[in-house]
């Protein structure tokens, strides 16, 4: 197929979303051809699954407008980011409830000219994407639906809720005011009656939602970055900011400092090679489990409450594995 004819075919999938509909003539003169020639293309679109549909009345040809979104001239290197991000994100291993992305990716793969679908696909063989291990939420995609839904009626919703940490299952009315995916699961933002307060609850711990008649407006000065404030990652505190510095020895220096892991923070590498890490932070609850996670590696230089707190975590570890294993021979 000519890139001329490509662009053409573009161009009338463009006109025949417009809304208004067109007859036969009035296509030809818009795209510059004869009226045999748009009834070719027109075979066409419809022969690759376009919804075509025909007013017998008026003689005007037309497509749904909220089936396509506008067609777009991809570059090689465009076609191959919103591929490769569209069909890992959205693949069996990707972000849950993202298969549509895998859909949506193979559409405009086939939509593609063939030289540029060959480059894309040639191209995408060479780059894999491995996110970190995140919760499936298996049996949760009725409950992302719904929150969805609410969010875009402004309707509250029931909400039972096992918060997976020992506490025991509550039942709130939730304002539903965002849905954010952080780190390795889904999370949604809102006010729950229960707390008087704005919350945020895993996907994962919801047992089920009810939506209710009674509606809701998000409040004006309500916004996902000053409710976060400087959480590590999403549970903020109320009271004033910590002030964490970490000292990470030589084999991890680089790395820590190579990542983006907050916005306030500073690295520094020191001449013995350490790395100074400092940020400030809302709550010490979730960085805690951070610093655990690099080891003897590690060093929490302030706040002393948080050093308090590691070192408690790692003598809890030290009785744990000073005892001797159980045996479970038979």
């Amino acid at each position: 197929m000519k890139v001329s004819r490509i662009a053409r075919l573009l161009k009338l999938l463009q006109i025949l979303q417009s809304g208004q509909g067109r007859n036969a003539a009035a296509l030809a003169g818009l795209c510059g051809v004869s009226r045999r020639t748009v009834f070719r293309d027109l075979e066409m679109l419809k022969s690759v699954g376009v919804p075509l549909e025909f007013d017998n009345v008026r003689q005007r040809y037309s497509i749904e407008s909220s089936y396509f979104l506008p067609p777009t001239n991809l570059m090689e290197e465009e076609a191959l980011a919103v591929l490769t991000l569209a069909s890992r994100l959205g693949s069996t291993m990707g972000l849950p409830f993202f298969h549509s992305a895998t859909q949506a990716a193979e559409k405009i793969e086939n939509s593609l000219p063939s030289s540029l679908r060959k480059a894309v696909e040639s191209s995408a063989r060479s780059i894999d994407i491995r996110l970190p291990p995140i919760n499936s939420l298996e049996g949760k995609e009725d409950c992302y639906r719904q929150l969805r839904k609410s969010i875009a009626a402004k309707r509250v919703v029931r909400m039972k809720y096992d918060g997976l940490t020992g506490s025991p299952q509550i039942s709130t009315k939730l304002r539903p005011y965002q849905i954010v995916f952080q780190r390795r699961s889904w999370y949604v933002i809102g006010r729950s009656s229960l707390h008087s307060a704005v919350k945020t609850f895993n996907l994962g711990g919801i047992v089920s939602l009810k939506p209710l008649r009674e509606k809701y407006r998000v409040p004006r000065g309500f916004s996902l970055e000053r409710y976060l404030g400087n959480a590590w990652n999403m549970l903020p505190t109320d009271g004033p900011d910590h002030h964490v510095v970490i000292r990470f020895l030589p084999l991890v220096a680089r790395h820590v400092a190579q990542v983006h892991w907050h916005n306030t923070q500073e690295t520094e590498l020191l001449p013995d090679g350490c790395l100074e890490f400092r940020v400030s932070v809302s709550s010490l609850e979730e960085i805690v489990w951070w610093v655990l996670g690099y080891g003897d590696l590690a060093e929490v230089i302030q706040p002393s409450r948080l050093r308090q707190i590691v070192a408690a975590r790692v003598n809890q570890m030290q009785r744990i594995y000073r005892e001797p294993k159980a045996s479970h021979a038979v």
